[in-house]
């Protein structure tokens, strides 16, 4: 059964400002990462492009030394397991890029962690700072 056009007069008339219920409704998405994505520690900038550089030339160095900054207190999305783990993590994803740059995916999979490092430094540095972001 369909809605007349009567219908939609008499819930118009119903609300007073003569919009839809729902033009208030505030939507919010988060992304959902997985293990080695949150794994990807927040560096400062200028590591984190060094490493970006590394990822671009030598696929999986760059996560390689990534994972060293997490042994040095670097912040990740993952925190309640322990540093260790998340070294451990990063390690199996430098491995993972190195191993499958034979056939081009690891290439571009290290060259897109290496953006993600930048990104992240990038969004930890406006988070310092106060500033609001627009990304």
């Amino acid at each position: 059964m369909e809605p007349s056009h009567k219908d939609a007069e008499t819930a118009a008339a119903a609300d007073p400002r003569g919009t839809a219920s729902s033009s208030g409704v505030v939507v919010q998405v988060r992304e959902k990462k997985g293990p080695l994505r949150a794994a990807i520690p927040y560096m400062p900038f200028p590591v984190a492009v060094i490493c970006l550089f590394l990822n671009t030339f030598v696929p999986g160095l760059g996560t390689f030394v990534s994972a060293f900054t997490v042994l040095c207190g670097a912040r990740t999305d993952l925190p309640d397991r322990h540093v260790c783990c998340v070294f451990w993590l990063n390690i199996a994803a430098a491995l993972i890029q190195i191993l499958t740059a034979i056939v081009m995916v690891g290439w571009i999979m290290s060259i897109f962690w290496g953006m993600d490092m930048v990104i992240l430094a990038i969004s930890q540095g406006y988070k310092e700072q106060g500033i609001p972001q627009q990304l």
